[in-house]
C-alpha cells in the first residue's frame, strides 16, 4: 500500500473537483479539453525545471512511495501532479468566479505586485546562492511582471485571494509530500539549496512556486477559453 502513497495523494486532490465538474450548475466538463491544453502549456517548463533540479540533486523522490515508473528521472506520479493539482485549483477559481463577486479584489492588484516585487528582489539578493530560492524568485517575478505589465491582467488580486483560500489544501498535499504525517518525505530537499524556512515540513519556496504555477494556469486557461469559445472573460 505504501507504493500507492503519492498516487493516492493525487487522486484525493482531484476526485471531488472532478465529480463536481459534471454538476449542471457548474458545467466545467465543457472545458476539459481547454484545461488539458492550458495545463500542458504551463506544465512543460515546470516539468523541465523539475527534471533539471532532480538531476542536480536539489530535490529527489523516495520511490518507496511511488509505483516505481520513472520517466525522464521523475516518478509517474510527479507528472500527474502537474495536471491533477492545477485541475483542482483552476476548478476552484472557476467556481468562485462564477458564484461570487470578487471584483473588489482588483483594487489590490498594484499593491500585491509591488509588495511581491520588493520581497522577492530583497530575498533574491540576500540568498542568490540558494538555487531553489533564486530560481523560484526569478520565475515568480517574471510571471507577475508579464501578467501585470504586459498582459494587463485585472484578476491578480482575485487570483491571490483564491490562492489563500486554497492554502488548507496546499498544506494538506504538500504536508504529506514533505513528511508531515508519514514516516519520511516523498520529496526531499538539499538543505544547501533553499532558505531552510519551513511551514511545518514545507519549504516556504514551495508556496511561492505554487503561486506562480497557479497564476499561469489561470491565465492560460482563460486565454484559451476566450479564444476557443464564445465565453470567457477576465482577460
Amino acid at each position: 500500500m505504501q507504493a500507492y502513497t503519492y498516487l493516492l495523494i493525487n487522486f484525493l486532490t482531484v476526485i471531488i473537483c472532478f465529480i463536481a465538474s459534471f454538476d449542471k450548475r457548474i458545467k466545467f466538463k465543457r472545458f476539459f479539453g481547454i484545461f488539458l491544453l492550458s495545463s500542458t502549456i504551463v506544465a512543460i517548463p515546470f516539468i523541465l525545471w523539475d527534471i533539471w533540479f532532480t538531476r542536480m540533486g536539489i530535490w529527489w523522490f523516495d520511490t518507496q512511495y511511488t509505483l516505481g515508473i520513472i520517466i525522464a528521472g521523475l516518478p509517474l506520479e510527479e507528472w500527474l501532479f502537474f495536471y491533477f493539482i492545477p485541475f483542482s485549483c483552476v476548478f476552484t477559481y472557476f467556481c468562485l468566479d462564477k458564484f461570487f463577486n470578487f471584483s473588489w479584489a482588483e483594487s489590490l492588484n498594484n499593491i500585491i505586485v509591488f509588495m511581491s516585487f520588493i520581497l522577492l528582489v530583497v530575498t533574491g539578493l540576500l540568498y542568490y546562492e540558494r538555487t531553489y530560492t533564486l530560481v523560484t524568485i526569478l520565475i515568480t517575478i517574471a510571471t507577475l511582471f508579464y501578467l501585470h505589465f504586459i498582459a494587463k491582467s485585472e484578476w491578480i488580486g482575485q487570483a491571490s485571494l483564491t490562492y489563500l483560500i486554497l492554502m488548507p489544501g496546499f498544506f494538506a498535499v504538500n504536508g504529506v509530500l514533505t513528511g508531515s504525517v508519514i514516516e519520511s518525505p516523498v520529496v526531499n530537499y538539499n538543505p544547501n539549496e533553499f532558505l531552510g524556512i519551513r511551514m511545518f515540513t514545507i519549504p516556504v519556496e514551495d508556496a511561492v512556486y505554487g503561486y506562480s504555477q497557479f497564476l499561469l494556469n489561470i491565465y492560460f486557461f482563460y486565454l484559451l477559453k476566450k479564444s476557443l469559445t464564445k465565453e470567457g472573460n477576465l482577460l
